[in-house]
């Protein structure tokens, strides 16, 4: 049997620190561009793995908001294409996954 109190509180940490985070590159891409050419192409590579790291960021959040989901629902554990148990091992891993071993 799943603790989902324990999962649910490491998934709501998560979420807040991944929320943080996103507000902090946010506020990074949003700073003016610099005057100097060469220095704005530094800026420009920045921002593209700003942007990348805010993607990867986005979609960590949507799959904890959808484990989330789950703990209100009841379901939180069981892998959601075959129904078997996901092993508390991997949730201890992969809180958000959706899949047990098998079907990941």
């Amino acid at each position: 049997m799943v603790d989902v109190a324990y999962f649910k509180n490491k998934l709501l940490s998560r979420q807040a620190e991944l929320k943080e985070r996103l507000d902090e590159i946010e506020h990074d891409l949003d700073e003016p561009a610099s005057a100097d050419t060469e220095e704005r192409a530094t800026e420009r590579e920045g921002d593209e793995v700003l942007e990348s790291l805010g993607n990867q960021g986005a979609a960590e959040l949507k799959r904890i908001d959808a484990a989330l989901k789950r703990i209100d629902d009841g379901s939180y554990g069981d892998c959601v294409k075959c129904g078997e148990e996901i092993a508390p091992e991997r949730l201890e891993l992969l809180p958000a996954t959706p899949f047990c071993r098998n079907c990941a």
